[in-house]
């Protein structure tokens, strides 16, 4: 689950996330490092310390009458009880340690060396030892001894000096808070330098991003650059795939055309000779034929808007065309039954532009306008305006008789009419659906709160 959220991350995501997290671990290595370092350096000069203390305890012993004397030591911290600065001669009588002189700091407590630290300090006479123990009071200590002998002297004796560690222990803690402290700053510091770093490395991509967006919302036909030397075939491939898929969509277009020509003359010839002769079997030729030619019609436009609709460098604006679909459609309504014509109420942003071309969008509103004209009584009202990033609705209604709720799906098949009395093929609505459909948009059909029928068309809209 892990693995699989981490590849669904952004690229800048990803290149600060592993950044990050390699820094964080290389600084708080240093970290512990440099605590180390500093608690055994602290620990080394403490070392030296006693070391010097044992040595004087060495030197300065003498034998007198078979009897082991300390010496003058003038250490004060030394003579005073459970001060921090202990000292002990030991005489090792059968494997055994006995103290024979120890400081006045001592007080009523004994210095004890384990069976472990006896055997060291037994394996190596002369060499100094250095130990970790515990003294009066519980106290953590640090402590030198030596194992030596000395003359007139019949056992082996040793010398064991130790002080507190815990400044030593202080000391390193404080170091490594302080250390930790810094180089989270550093961290910091370099995480956010590597976010810059890659926001301004990834600049390029980003913006190669935005033209291809360009590209697609039609703003712009190619990619301009200029890009860096790695980004820059891939820029190039883009613009040969866009070159590429330009010229399929126009070889296409081409076919199409040279389709309808190829077709519409034997059909045109068809519907001539038929017209000029009489009989049952004219009519049927003649009703055929035309039948054909809108069949053809409506699939070559279909194939055309297939077409055109992959390609992205299409803008055309939607207000010019519902003020000329409004004015046309007046006046080819004006002398209805009833006399009063049918007033036309629109509303578009001046700014709103279909994402295609304009003969396209002049039959998708055309088609839905001309059909709310012959069915409404007066009033037609049509609004066009955006529906979120990349799209656009234009929604058309009537005050006429509408379309029942269950009759709405076939009225958008081919050949479908809900009054045979109108006037029309039936391929208005349908040739919207599939226009629309071929865009990629939807068509709605709802009741109108004029009364009549709602048509809601979901467009591409143009950004920009």
């Amino acid at each position: 689950m892990l693995m699989l959220d981490f590849r669904k991350r952004s690229l800048v995501r990803r290149l600060v996330l592993l950044a990050a997290i390699w820094t964080l671990i290389v600084l708080l290595a240093a970290g512990a490092f440099l605590t180390a370092q500093f608690r055994d350096a602290a620990i080394r000069r403490f070392d030296q310390s006693l070391a010097v203390l044992t040595d004087d305890l060495y030197a300065g012993s003498a034998v007198e009458d078979g009897v082991l004397k300390a010496p003058f030591l003038t250490d004060i911290r030394a003579t005073r009880a459970y001060s921090g600065r202990y000292w002990t001669i030991f005489a090792q009588r059968n494997g055994a340690l006995k103290a024979v002189e120890r400081s006045r700091s001592l007080f009523d407590s004994d210095l004890m060396l384990s069976t472990a630290q006896v055997d060291r300090l037994t394996a190596d006479p002369g060499k100094t030892q250095f130990f970790d123990m515990h003294g009066p009071q519980d106290t953590p200590l640090r402590a030198a001894a030596i194992l030596a002998r000395l003359p007139n002297y019949p056992d082996p004796v040793v010398f064991i000096a130790a002080e507190d560690r815990s400044p030593i222990d202080d000391d390193a803690d404080r170091f490594g808070r302080i250390t930790i402290f810094a180089l989270l700053l550093l961290g910091a510091g370099l995480i956010l330098a590597i976010v810059v770093q890659v926001r301004f490395g990834l600049q390029p991509i980003f913006r190669l991003r935005r033209e291809i967006a360009d590209v697609r919302r039609g703003k712009a036909e190619r990619l301009a650059g200029p890009y860096p030397v790695e980004l820059e075939p891939l820029a190039g491939e883009l613009n040969g795939l866009l070159a590429h898929n330009q010229e399929v969509v126009e070889r296409q277009r081409t076919h199409v055309g040279n389709l309808a020509h190829a077709l519409k003359t034997p059909l045109s010839v068809m519907l001539t000779e038929a017209s000029q002769q009489g009989g049952a079997l004219a009519e049927v030729v003649e009703r055929q034929a035309q039948t054909m030619r809108e069949q053809v019609d409506h699939h070559l436009r279909r194939a055309r808007a297939a077409a055109r609709s992959q390609t992205s460098g299409e803008r055309t604006p939607v207000e010019p065309i519902l003020d000329e679909l409004a004015v046309t459609l007046e006046r080819i309504f004006q002398d209805k039954a009833d006399g009063r014509g049918v007033e036309i109420d629109w509303r578009c942003p001046e700014d709103l532009c279909f994402q295609g071309e304009r003969q396209d969008f002049m039959e998708l509103a055309g088609n839905v306008m001309e059909n709310a004209g012959k069915w409404s009584k007066a009033k037609i009202r049509a609004e066009a305006r955006a529906d979120g990033e990349g799209k656009m609705l234009l929604v058309v209604d009537d005050d006429g008789p509408g379309i029942p709720a269950e009759q709405r799906a076939q009225a958008l098949k081919r050949g479908q009419r809900m009054d045979e009395h109108t006037p029309g093929t039936g391929l208005g609505l349908s040739i919207v659906d599939e226009l629309t459909r071929a865009y990629g948009g939807s068509v709605t059909l709802d009741d109108s709160p004029l009364g009549g029928l709602r048509v809601v068309l979901s467009l591409p809209r143009a950004e920009g």
